[in-house]
């Protein structure tokens, strides 16, 4: 019989969810409203507005106040629309508000008049803004897609991002570096000719006759180079008819030039809903049933992922899963993402089940937004740039179960299984390695601590050796090489005893039969899957969700303002 000094993991989290138990005397949990900030665009515009500001508050306590180019604070008729909203809140039972602005950039000239001021319109609650849009991937996914419309073969093409609303070369500035952030994430996505940003004055503004007459003559000497120029607008512009706006007034100033395009603002767009809930998510307060999980295996032939699942399916009872099996696949996260939200979902755990915490870790933060820059090549196998979920949910996520303490248990048992007379037989830990020299010793590192936990075995200690080696899978040149070590150990080691191969994934022995085939040796096939796994995946996300909860104390401080 085994005996098997066991590592001890973590500690035990006790949470209460869903009890509906407060204190009779308890004074009332705080509530945050939306005081959606949006410019006054005249009346098409407004209705896109509303329409929008509409659909959110379908899911969220919120309120619209517009101001206008000539708002004049706290005295100004704009004032009324702002002190308005906020009563809708208060009458809503709103005890804080977020003032969300429905602004490209927190240079614009308008909003930089307002912000100031808000606190004066709540009615005495307290307000905090939220960044405006230019810094949201969500944004960059629309500018995508106006170009889209235009545009298949891009690399032939110009692309010109405009903007709109400087009074001053101060403000066009900041505008102007916001659009060059979008344009750099466009980039990321698509090859240009050439690629600009520019920035229309307000024609109120004293210089802005001469600064939009000179944009106008760099465009169109832009238009007269070889190619096709695309034109983008980027703004939420005035917009009173679909002939008295700004975007109609570009079209009229390049009709018969050598330009691609449409009249298509910001708004109105699917991803301007996703950015409004999504800045909400950021502020309210979680309750547990909001919080959903993604498991993302790498997944295989359909015994395999049903062997995976019996990990899962103790905790489908506890938490909302959804399943994105593959290697970082976006448009199966994005599903998967998506069947979450249908289920009320502001927040998703995703779990990379995967061998180490750094495994998939830069592709799937990229996709689900978490990383700014887009990842590179390495054991992502990502030759492009994924396109990013569009969702509202905000997510966290962890990975790694094979630096898990009690992995050693699920090896000691694989060994186990085959062992017959230990002191003559070498066992070998195999892996499917990284391609990296560094990544691929951290992995074996990795396996040489859960040898280190096996030797404390009574039975293991008795092996004439625990090694642990990898093939480095997917790295052809790297391959070869470990390849050939590996099968230089077995025959070395199978002329002194028997050699058993644990094959340290997942499940199954993947490729080692056929890379092995000629020698002598015994495999176990059947991976990692354990209820060892099962225990790490509930440790995991047990601790993820304490995190996102709001502690006793701060729920306490939020009823007690």
């Amino acid at each position: 019989m085994f005996i098997f000094i066991q590592a001890t993991l973590g500690m035990a989290i006790l949470l209460m969810f869903g009890t509906g138990w407060t204190p009779a005397n308890a004074a009332p949990a705080s509530k945050v409203g939306f005081l959606v900030v949006a410019p006054d665009r005249g009346f098409l515009g407004n209705q896109e507005v509303r329409s929008l500001v509409d659909e959110f508050k379908k899911s969220y306590p919120a309120a619209l106040g517009l101001v206008g180019k000539d708002y004049t604070g706290v005295e100004g008729e704009y004032a009324a629309y702002l002190t308005r909203a906020a009563q809708e809140l208060k009458q809503k039972g709103v005890t804080e508000i977020v003032a969300v602005p429905l602004f490209l950039s927190e240079a614009d000239p308008l909003l930089k008049r307002v912000m100031p001021l808000m606190a004066a319109y709540s009615g005495g609650l307290p307000v905090r803004w939220a960044p405006a849009m230019a810094h949201d991937y969500l944004i960059g996914q629309i500018v995508l897609d106006r170009i889209a419309a235009l545009s298949e073969a891009s690399e032939s093409d110009r692309l010109i991002l405009v903007g709109a609303g400087a009074t001053d070369e101060a403000n066009e500035k900041g505008l102007k570096a916001d659009l060059e952030h979008l344009l750099a994430y466009v980039k990321r996505y698509r090859s240009f000719r050439e690629a600009d940003v520019v920035v229309y004055y307000d024609r109120e503004a004293t210089t802005a006759e001469q600064k939009n007459k000179d944009i106008k003559a760099h465009l169109l000497a832009q238009m007269a180079k070889q190619g096709r120029t695309l034109l983008v607008p980027v703004f939420i512009g005035p917009k009173f008819d679909f002939s008295m706006s700004l975007t109609a007034w570009m079209d009229v100033q390049f009709k018969h030039t050598n330009v691609a395009y449409k009249p298509d603002e910001l708004l109105p767009h699917p991803n301007a809903l996703l950015w409004l809930k999504k800045t909400a998510n950021r502020e309210t307060p979680l309750a547990s049933n909001e919080i959903g999980v993604v498991i993302m295996p790498h997944g295989s032939t359909q015994p395999w992922n049903d062997a995976v699942e019996t990990t899962i399916k103790p905790l489908m009872s506890k938490y909302p899963i959804e399943m994105a099996y593959g290697m970082g696949d976006p448009h199966i996260i994005q599903d998967a993402v998506s069947r979450l939200e249908q289920r009320g979902i502001r927040r998703i755990v995703f779990v990379r089940m995967y061998a180490l915490d750094h495994h998939m870790k830069p592709i799937t933060d990229y996709i689900l937004g978490l990383a700014e820059d887009a990842p590179g090549g390495g054991h992502d196998h990502a030759s492009e740039v994924p396109p990013q979920v569009r969702t509202a949910a905000l997510f966290s996520t962890f990975g790694g179960y094979e630096q898990n303490p009690e992995i050693a248990l699920v090896l000691h048992k694989r060994i186990a299984e085959l062992s017959k007379d230990p002191a003559n037989e070498t066992v070998l830990l195999l892996a499917h390695g990284e391609g990296t020299d560094e990544g691929n010793a951290q992995w074996i590192s990795v396996m040489n601590q859960n040898i280190d936990r096996l030797r404390q075995d009574p039975h293991c200690a008795k092996l004439k050796a625990i090694k642990a080696l990898t093939v480095r899978e997917d790295w052809p040149k790297e391959r070869e090489k470990a390849v050939a070590a590996v099968r230089a150990t077995i025959e070395e080691a199978s002329q002194q005893g028997r050699v058993l191969v644990i094959a340290n994934r997942l499940y199954g022995s993947g490729p080692y039969q056929k890379m092995l085939k000629g020698l002598n040796f015994e495999v176990s096939e059947k991976g990692l899957v354990d209820p060892v796994l099962t225990r790490w995946l509930e440790d995991g996300l047990t601790r993820m969700t304490a995190e996102l909860l709001p502690s006793k104390s701060e729920q306490s401080a939020s009823a007690h303002p």
